[in-house]
């Protein structure tokens, strides 16, 4: 199983660390990421902490625990590769559709896209036996 399937599979929460230039860190809940065909990940963004972090440092790590695990689930170390703003692409990965009135008010969306440099389990130091494609 790669990690497209295992996140099309695997139901979990997520959350996305990032940090700022300075080294101030922050973690949000992040959906599953989309696994793209040629092995990179992306998040549907807002302009939000995370986001402005990116801006600054390309380094992050996604944390997922499955579901009904405390102990389960895998750590993505990614690189950001870059950002799109692209609506079409954008809302046809989203996975909640809102009114155009609800988007707007949500603010500006962003596609970003990570190369994975590395996968853990959720807990050890050993490789996650998980390919990315």
């Amino acid at each position: 199983m790669n990690l497209k399937e295992y996140f099309e599979r695997t139901n979990g929460q997520g959350v996305l660390s990032t940090a700022a230039g300075n080294g101030q860190v922050d973690a949000a809940i992040y959906s599953t990421p989309h696994v793209l065909e040629d092995g990179v990940v992306a998040f549907i963004m807002r302009e939000r902490l995370s986001h402005h972090n990116l801006q600054e440092n390309p380094y992050a790590a996604y944390l997922f625990i499955k579901e009904g695990s405390s102990s389960r689930g895998l750590r993505l170390f990614l690189k950001k590769i870059k950002e799109e703003t692209d609506a079409a692409l954008i809302n046809s990965l989203m996975r909640r559709h809102l009114t155009p009135e609800e988007d707007k008010a949500r603010g500006p969306t962003f596609l970003v896209t990570f190369a994975v440099e590395k996968i853990l389990p959720l807990i050890g130091a050993d490789a996650a036996d998980i390919p990315v494609c």
